[in-house]
């Protein structure tokens, strides 16, 4: 089975494979450059992009999650915008505005939709948490079918785009928690942690000096939609299709599969959104590293990262001090392939 979908991948597309592992290893060195460390980190990213994915970075002040992403940004010919997302932020200030004009040598008025910043290729939402869920709602059908609606008109975003938002986990005062639905929209929750003691003293070392890396442009978005386009491609056996399926209704209390500490400490599971996002990840994962099959160990891999945040505890596990990443760990011990 998997020898016959192998066959469906033309030359060009075996071609293509091999240039997308050359392009993610000059991606990492040049990222490596500035970014000690966070190797987990920077393949999910990268996977989520060439997955037409968004990810939500979280993690303490100081680990450098802004300067990760701006660092993604300048080695890729992209168009690249930061929001700093505060109480006050406005959803027109996010997808812009429409602005009464009037002609030159006349008295005619007329509406011109002035585009905010997320009309680009990269949109850093930093502390996303900070305004309210109105705001936030902003980025919801941009980052679901790439259009922005305002003033009754829709207008098309510049493709590919690719959302990229921090948190600060331990902040609570002055912030808005996620909705569900917007948590849902990111392919990917990822935790940040702290360095290691060498990485650390090398973190410490190189942003005390003079050192001023140089980073080159690795990649543009032609190319960029080249690599989405090859990961669709990539073929999926039934087997691990299954596989992804099962973790995703095993996650659900209400299911039959529903194992039984799933239905005693969960209110909600995961929805399709997350099987497809499985499946989608294991075959970026798996021509990363120049494979031409998707497998059950690329869906292993991701799996902590995109049900972290769409598994909801109920308030015995949180009264237990279960967390959604203990019930995965125990999904994925139990359900097999």
């Amino acid at each position: 089975m998997e020898a016959e979908n192998e066959r469906q991948l033309s030359d060009a597309d075996l071609a293509q494979v091999a240039e997308m592992g050359r392009i993610k290893s000059e991606i990492i060195a040049e990222i490596k450059k500035v970014i000690v460390g966070q190797d987990k980190v920077i393949e999910e990213i990268m996977i989520a992009l060439f997955c037409r994915g968004h990810c939500l970075l979280v993690g303490v002040p100081g680990l450098a999650k802004t300067l990760l992403i701006s660092t993604l940004a300048g080695i890729m010919e992209l168009n690249f915008n930061r929001v700093q997302f505060t109480p006050d932020l406005m959803p027109s200030d996010i997808t812009g505005t429409d602005v009464l004009e009037e002609g030159m040598g006349s008295q005619q008025r007329s509406f011109r939709f002035i585009k905010g910043p997320i009309f680009t290729n990269i949109l850093l939402a930093d502390e996303i948490n900070r305004t309210p869920p109105k705001t936030q709602a902003a980025l919801l059908q941009a980052m679901q079918e790439y259009k922005v609606t305002a003033g009754g008109v829709t207008h098309k975003l510049a493709l590919p785009f690719f959302v990229l938002a921090t948190q600060n986990p331990i902040e609570q005062e002055g912030t808005y928690p996620l909705p569900e639905a917007q948590l849902d929209r990111f392919m990917f929750n990822i935790d940040i942690n702290y360095p290691s003691l060498d990485q650390e003293m090398e973190i410490v070392a190189t942003t005390t000096s003079s050192y001023q890396p140089m980073l080159n442009k690795v990649i543009n978005a032609e190319k960029i939609l080249q690599m989405q386009a090859l990961v669709r491609k990539v073929p999926a056996s039934a087997h691990v299709i299954r596989y992804a399926v099962n973790l995703v209704r095993c996650s659900r209390p209400n299911e039959n599969e529903a194992l039984a500490y799933v239905k005693e400490w969960t209110e909600w599971g995961a929805g399709p959104r997350a099987s497809q996002y499985f499946i989608l990840a294991a075959k970026a994962r798996a021509v990363m590293d120049g494979r031409f099959v998707a497998s059950t160990e690329d869906v292993k891999a991701v799996m902590p990262s995109i049900l972290k945040h769409r598994i909801i505890t109920n308030f015995k596990a949180q009264a237990e001090g279960i967390s959604s990443l203990d019930i995965i760990d125990r999904l994925l011990q139990e359900v097999k392939p």
